[in-house]
Parts: structure tokens; C-alpha cells; sequence
């Protein structure tokens, strides 16, 4: 005669069954994990937007629909280009945040904060790496490439796409999460 036992108090839904057996501390690391692979996919489309727009926007102006057009503008300062300067300074302050996220993360259980968490460290570090290496004025002195433009707003790009739906998925879900913000489906 065979008992059937319930999960194990470390297990966790998998997608090939109902559970299977993970250490916290591989739990942790597959949070990272999800976190990580979003940030790099935000940092790759990114990248290769930013890549078109140099190219292709350096001699002209794309008018897209309504408001919406497509222009090349260098931003060597801080966010929404409010300042001409600063930029080394928002780099610290990226680089705190993008280590801050990497960390909390390995304790998020809500795959939607762990999304958000990814968009908002990816949009950081696409943006890190226009200022490292986009500048002949040293490291981290690059403009930061923005080309979306909707005449009402600051031009921004993916990045900053990134980073702000990653923040507002992040408040959405901490605020009609269950309790913490946190749930069991990461």
C-alpha cells in the first residue's frame, strides 16, 4: 500500500508537473535568472534601435504618425535631458540600482515583479552602455542616444521604455499583489 504525499515544503510549480523539489537557494537564482534574461533582451533591442537611429536618423527626420517622429538627439546629461551635465553621476546611481534589483530579486516570488524588475535594470544598463562607450570625452562621458520623439515630451528610447513600464508594472503589482507584492507563481 502506497501513501501519496503532498510537495515538499521546498517545492515549487514547475511547468512539466504539479511540482518538483528546489533548494531556496536555486530559487533564488532562477529569479535572478528571469530577471537577468529580460534585462538582457531590453539591453539587445536596445542596442540595435539605438544602432538604426545613428545610422539612419543622422542626416534626417522621420515623421512616423500625428505627433510621432523619429530624430537623433545625443543626451550627455541627466534623465529627460534637464541637465547638461551629471551624467558620471547618474551612472553611479544606475549601477546602485541595477545591483539593488539583482539582489532583491532573489527574493521575489511574483514573476510579474521579477518582469518588471528586468525592464527597469535593462533600461538602466542600455543606457550605461551608450554612456561607457558612445563619447570620445573618456569613460562613462558618452551621450546617451535617444530618437523618439512625440514633441510633447522628452525624446527617449527603449531603454527609458524599459525602465518606466518596468516601474509602473512594479507599483501595479505591489500595489494589488497579495499582501507584500509577492505571490507564488515565480
Amino acid at each position: 500500500m502506497s501513501a501519496e504525499r503532498g510537495p515538499a515544503p521546498d517545492a515549487e510549480p514547475d511547468a512539466d508537473g504539479p511540482s518538483s523539489e528546489v533548494a531556496p537557494s536555486d530559487r533564488g537564482l532562477r529569479r535572478v535568472g528571469l530577471v537577468v534574461a529580460i534585462a538582457a533582451a531590453v539591453v539587445v533591442v536596445d542596442q540595435l534601435t539605438k544602432w538604426w537611429a545613428v545610422d539612419t536618423l543622422s542626416t534626417r527626420t522621420i515623421d512616423v504618425v500625428w505627433k510621432l517622429r523619429l530624430v537623433l538627439v545625443e543626451n550627455r546629461g541627466t534623465a529627460f535631458s534637464l541637465t547638461t551635465s551629471g551624467g558620471p553621476l547618474i551612472t553611479l546611481l544606475a549601477l546602485a540600482v541595477v545591483g539593488g534589483l539583482l539582489w532583491y530579486s532573489r527574493g521575489v516570488r511574483s514573476r510579474w515583479a521579477l518582469v518588471a524588475l528586468g525592464l527597469i535594470a535593462g533600461g538602466a544598463i542600455g543606457n550605461l552602455v551608450d554612456r561607457a562607450f558612445r563619447g570620445d570625452a573618456g569613460f562613462m562621458q558618452g551621450a546617451v542616444i535617444d530618437f523618439i520623439d512625440v514633441q510633447f515630451w522628452p525624446v527617449w528610447n527603449v531603454a527609458d521604455m524599459g525602465v518606466s513600464i518596468g516601474a509602473v508594472l512594479l507599483v501595479i503589482v505591489l500595489a494589488f499583489g497579495p499582501g507584500d507584492g509577492t505571490d507564488a507563481d515565480a
